[in-house]
């Protein structure tokens, strides 16, 4: 009982927050963006040291290395969230832009006009730079938000959440409009999601346990960051040399991510050739393919025969699922029964079937001749992300600052009544 009086509390403080956050102007809301961005350099060391303390403990629990991976803050870590506080602030504000207005044929003049969501509970695993990524984006549109990140970055996750906080009081904003829920108990998360009085939308971000269990407990809105099965399609004809980079950038870069590739199909007319390519390229960077019964003589010692678990599985490691395909047809139907609405590619010379493709495929963002690893709200100039939905309701894709809002209508009259 205390746990949730505690956590209503803090729901309350930031519902409150939320207020003033929507009322505050775009100078306040930059500066606060501004002022973090200096704190972050000036105090990395700092910020080193208390993530040292979350990746030693991580280790000692026997925490695989992806999630070390992703758990771990860099220089580069820190540099990225740096340049995402000054993108933010630069972005142009959303709240209480007037996006479209027509005139009715009594004069009236009709708009909708971008308002703030309200008060945001964020819940996310691993990633310590998503307490900064996204509170800015939050904040940036007017939001609160309640930052609930996992156990094992607790004491980075608490010195971000502070420096949030002495960024806003430094603006003249409320410190309650970005607060991180100060345990690691999960009974708070459960309280949490059974406040839609004070909480307008949860948002989860990690695996997908974490979003199921999210989904069927709370009570409020979700806007689901579901799991990334990617899958790459090399058609007939395409130019195999560009291929294999798209597919070794897309898999081996950072394999634990959600933009990262699960999945290779292949058209058979390339196969022969490219397929032995694949295994000397990805095979030689440590990765282990699960391929069908038509691309396991040509991928080699690296290979094993896939299951059918293996098809639509996340694996966020050096493992690729990899078939030969006959045509498009039979690559688009693979990907709607075994993709997660997430990234998918198309390596083609084509540009009809790269239109098709792009047309046809159901996913957040579906590329010809990239790299899935550009579906990053930061690659795709929205400075930072909050994350990326894989349901199509209020928002699609990375959502950066705008889908942050929603809309309400408003009229401008001249005295009309209605007749």
């Amino acid at each position: 009982m205390e746990l949730k009086m505690q956590m209503r509390a803090l729901a309350e403080a930031a519902r409150q927050a939320a207020r003033g956050m929507a009322k505050a102007g775009g100078v306040a809301k930059n500066e606060a963006l501004l002022v973090l961005a200096e704190m972050l350099h000036e105090r990395r060391e700092e910020i080193f040291a208390a993530n040292g303390k979350d990746v030693r403990q991580a280790r000692q629990n026997g925490l695989d290395e992806p999630k070390i991976d992703r758990l771990t803050i860099t220089a580069k870590v820190v540099d990225s969230m740096i340049q995402a506080c000054r993108e933010v602030a630069a972005q142009d504000d959303p709240v209480g832009a007037i996006e479209t207005m027509w005139q009715r044929p009594n004069g009236l003049l009709v708009g909708r006009m971008r308002i703030p969501l309200g008060v945001i509970c964020m819940i996310y695993e691993s990633r310590p730079n998503v307490t900064v990524d996204a509170a800015i984006l939050c904040l940036k549109a007017g939001n609160a938000v309640i930052l609930r990140g996992g156990s094992e970055a607790f004491h980075s996750n608490t010195l971000l959440a502070a420096m949030l906080g002495e960024a806003l009081a430094k603006a003249g904003l409320p410190a309650a409009a970005a607060t991180l829920v100060p345990t690691t108990e999960r009974a708070a998360v459960a309280a949490l999601l059974k406040m839609d009085d004070l909480i307008d939308v949860v948002i989860p971000r990690g695996g997908e346990g974490l979003i199921r269990a999210v989904v069927e407990q709370a009570t409020m809105p979700v806007l689901k960051h579901y799991k990334g099965v990617c899958h790459a399609y090399v058609d007939q004809g395409a130019d195999l040399g560009q291929a294999l980079e798209i597919v070794f950038n897309g898999k081996c870069q950072r394999p634990g991510v959600c933009n990262a590739l699960e999945g290779l199909l292949v058209h058979a007319a390339e196969a022969g050739e490219f397929l032995p390519k694949v295994a000397a390229k990805l095979g030689g960077a440590g990765v282990e393919f699960r391929a069908c019964s038509r691309a396991l003589p040509l991928l080699g010692q690296h290979a094993k025969p896939a299951q059918e678990s293996d098809w639509g599985f996340e694996f966020h490691d050096l493992i690729m699922a990899v078939k030969v395909v006959d045509s498009q047809d039979e690559a688009q139907e693979h990907i709607a029964r075994y993709g997660s609405n997430h990234t998918e590619v198309i390596i083609s010379r084509d540009h009809e079937r790269i239109m098709r493709f792009l047309r046809e495929v159901d996913a957040s963002l579906v590329a010809a001749n990239a790299s899935s690893r550009f579906n990053d709200g930061g690659e795709l100039g929205l400075g930072a992300e909050i994350g990326i939905s894989t349901s199509k309701l209020h928002a699609y894709g990375p959502m950066g600052a705008r889908e942050l809002t929603s809309s309400k209508f408003v009229i401008l009259g001249k005295g009309q009544v209605r007749t």
